[in-house]
């Protein structure tokens, strides 16, 4: 009997920050590698009236579904990336929907402005996280988390992962690990690879359980 199909949704917009979310969709989307092959897969989801998004590198990207027809029993994780409508006060559904998820008890990744879009709901006033800077955050008039505030690249609590925008390829480890979907050894092996740059980590890889 086949397992079922485990979704992941990636919020898009006008100018999101492509490269922020793409180590960790990538992974999501491609079986090889993975402890359960095939029964993880990535949709994209927009804001009504958002027919086409294009990111902050050009590429033109169809969403799957709106966010008004997303719901929390349907995913298993919300990604919102990085992109300047955040700094603007934009997204402010999307920034709901995260709080809605994380009230449901569902997960939350969140990377660099859209941590400013979860300050405005208070979503970080109760929860470690991190962003890009600590005086990032003080620029948003709602933000009451300071004394929560920690300097590292990624932050995990209670269902939310928050990251700063040069922090990708650790956005992405953290969200392998909470979805589980490597075995420890593959995943320290595809962190290295992508570090380092050293092809050993590859063969690491291709023995899938790391021994």
């Amino acid at each position: 009997m086949n397992a079922p199909s485990r979704t992941v949704h990636l919020y898009l917009f006008e100018g999101f920050a492509d490269w922020e979310a793409a180590y960790a969709v990538a992974g999501i989307n491609t079986p090889e590698f993975q402890k359960s092959p095939g029964i993880w897969q990535v949709k994209t989801v927009a804001a009504a009236g958002a027919n086409l998004a294009r990111s902050m590198g050009g590429l033109s990207v169809m969403p799957d579904i709106r966010l008004s027809t997303l719901f929390p029993d349907d995913s298993e994780l919300l990604i919102l990336p990085g992109g300047a409508g955040w700094d603007k006060g934009e997204h402010l559904e999307a920034a709901k929907k995260a709080k809605e998820f994380l009230d449901a008890g569902k997960r939350v990744a969140a990377i660099c402005g859209a941590t400013a879009g979860l300050a405005r709901l208070g979503v970080l006033d109760d929860r470690q996280h991190t962003s890009n800077a600590l005086a990032y955050l003080k620029g948003v008039p709602e933000y009451a988390g300071s004394d929560r505030y920690v300097d590292e690249p990624v932050v995990v609590d209670r269902g939310l992962i928050t990251a700063g925008g040069m922090s990708a390829l650790d956005f992405a480890r953290v969200i392998f690990e909470t979805l589980d979907i490597y075995t420890p050894d593959t995943l320290e092996a595809w962190y290295q690879l992508n570090k380092t740059g050293q092809s050993a980590w590859f063969a690491k890889m291709a023995q899938r359980d790391g021994r």
